[in-house]
């Protein structure tokens, strides 16, 4: 499975129902599409939740590598960079994923926290650590599901929350709003550990 994310940083008076309208009017375009375990339309607004900035930051778990690249490479994502520009993509590989005890209801909130892999850690220990994290992140009140993922390239290790309510209060990281969910293979994720 790979995680993947792109970060589009607007001005600070820039009217965030751009965005929204954007989820709402195409949101739907994925909520089939082949090879997606999810795709979080994640927003952030300066202001809110402690954010210092307004985002737009979707969110994607993948199954297979070629639904991430028939996205990548797809009309979706050129139409992305049309436009707003072509954003970095930042890109984990999975370690893990847990559904919480609100699996399958429809997310508000999610949290993203990352942070580097300190140089001499092993990595058959990191892989020890952030799957029992997920574990205790997904058994909190309000978790809907809870990714832990490894960026090999940089050396960070991320884990990304879906919540019902009260991210900010049940997760530690940035808070992000779910204005839609798409999940067409959400059912052909596998849970624990991704290999």
């Amino acid at each position: 499975m790979h995680a993947k994310q792109y970060e589009i940083t607007l001005p600070a008076d820039y009217d965030m129902g751009v965005i929204r309208e954007r989820v709402a009017t195409k949101g739907h375009l994925l909520d089939a599409f082949p090879g997606l375990g999810f795709k979080a339309y994640l927003m952030r607004e300066r202001g809110v939740d402690g954010s210092p900035v307004n985002q737009y930051a979707p969110f994607y778990l993948w199954n297979t590598a070629e639904g991430l690249g028939s996205f990548l490479w797809g009309p979706g994502f050129q139409g992305l960079c049309d436009d707003f520009g072509r954003p970095v993509v930042q890109h984990w590989m999975a370690v893990g994923y847990e559904d919480g005890g609100a699996a399958g209801d429809r997310p508000v909130a999610a949290v993203r926290h990352r942070r580097p892999v300190p140089e001499d850690a092993r990595t058959t220990d990191l892989t020890e650590e952030l799957l029992p994290e997920a574990r205790s992140l997904a058994a909190r009140d309000g978790a809907v599901g809870v990714l832990v993922a490894v960026d090999p390239r940089h050396w960070e290790a991320v884990t990304f929350s879906l919540w019902t309510e009260g991210a900010a209060e049940r997760a530690s990281g940035e808070v992000f709003q779910v204005l839609h969910c798409s999940t067409p293979e959400l059912e052909r994720v596998g849970r624990g550990r991704a290999w």
